[in-house]
């Protein structure tokens, strides 16, 4: 099985903010796939369905942002899963709006819900989907940039590239990230 969790935070009033793209992906993906309805279990939601071969949990957190780690160990840990498992789709403001990348471990460059996933699971050797959200070019304003919602403007950008990526799940699935990202990159 894998683990796919997306990150964001629980508020209704939060739904359309930047620091949810994450919940956003695992929406995306569940719709398109035919993912089980949502449910309570381990303080997040979760579905459950197939792409391509791989069984896939999808989680959503509910602890918050900063508490991410705590609902996805306690997934991790009732099914096994190991950290290489495990893909957390989030936000990136040290990518321009639209782009992604992927990689397996690495620091949490001050994300906060990728720093709690790496105290509770011990290690930061997971799968990361970095959803580029861009920086608003001043430090001061990256609070207010990551928990303020997409703008107009990003709708049409914001749609396509969720609706890329779900089509694209099944290569992720797959375990090929690098052509993942390159199919994301050309637009499929």
């Amino acid at each position: 099985m894998l683990l796919w969790v997306g990150l964001g935070n629980p508020e209704p009033g939060m739904a359309r903010n930047r620091h949810n793209i994450g919940f956003m992906a695992v929406d995306e993906i569940a719709a398109r796939h035919g993912f089980s309805p949502w449910r309570s279990r381990f303080r997040g939601l979760c579905a459950e369905g197939r792409i391509g071969l791989e069984k896939i949990l999808l989680l959503k957190p509910m602890t918050y942002m900063n508490l991410s780690g705590e609902s996805v160990q306690e997934a991790a840990a009732f099914y096994k899963i190991a950290p290489e498992r495990i893909t957390v789709f989030h936000d990136e403001l040290d990518l321009e709006p639209g782009r992604v990348r992927a990689k397996k471990g690495g620091g949490n460059a001050g994300h906060n819900g990728l720093r709690s996933m790496d105290k509770h699971l011990g290690t930061p050797d997971y799968w990361r989907v970095r959803l580029g959200i861009g920086h608003p070019g001043d430090k001061v304003r990256v609070t207010g940039h990551v928990l303020g919602d997409f703008s107009k403007s990003d709708q049409e950008w914001l749609a396509a590239l969720l609706a890329e990526l779900a089509a694209n799940a099944d290569v992720l699935a797959a375990g090929k990230q690098a052509e993942f990202c390159a199919r994301l990159a050309r637009g499929s």
